[in-house]
């Protein structure tokens, strides 16, 4: 298996090639989304600027990104790229980010994704998030779902927030 590990300054320019890569797998989809509608991939600035990103291998196959939400973990993006796809990689990063998460601190992970393409919402479900009704969002979530939706992600499929709790050490 891959090694999970926090990403070295050196890799931040290699994360936007993963991130474009890993777009590609929306197109496979039935019916298809096209990535040309998908925002641009970040930068090498937009990644040095991340709370926190571990990626898996040398070099990287994956990362997971996280930021700061009201006061939680929040995963913002998770990618991996078509070749290593559908090896575990993806729940390996998951894994490694709640247990990052969880000796830093954070009593709780939350996310933003699409609810029915398999590999974002019955993916996350699968690995304990569940799904936040609209009404018990914080207000740095709303703001996440508006910038979603300024970007045009609703366009291309109804999006949700998810949501797991971490056990603390106490």
């Amino acid at each position: 298996m891959f090694e999970i590990r926090p990403a070295a300054l050196s890799e931040f320019a290699l994360l936007p090639s993963i991130e474009a890569e890993a777009d590609t797998a929306f197109e496979a989809l039935d019916p298809p989304m096209s990535i040309a509608n998908f925002p641009p991939p970040g930068t090498a600035a937009d990644f040095a600027a991340a709370f926190h990103i571990m990626v898996a291998g040398r070099p990287p196959a994956g990362f997971v990104r996280l930021e700061i939400v009201d006061g939680l973990a929040h995963l913002e993006q998770l990618a991996v790229t078509p070749e290593y796809g559908r090896q575990g990689i993806g729940r390996s990063l998951v894994a490694a980010a709640k247990a990052w998460a969880q000796e830093a601190g954070f009593s709780a992970m939350t996310l933003c994704t699409f609810a029915d393409v398999p590999f974002n919402g019955p993916f996350y479900a699968s690995c304990g998030f569940t799904e936040i009704p609209t009404d018990h969002w914080t207000s740095g979530l709303a703001a996440a779902r508006e910038h979603e939706s300024q970007l045009g992600l609703d366009a291309l499929g109804r999006r949700i927030v998810m949501k797991i709790a971490l056990n603390v050490p106490e």
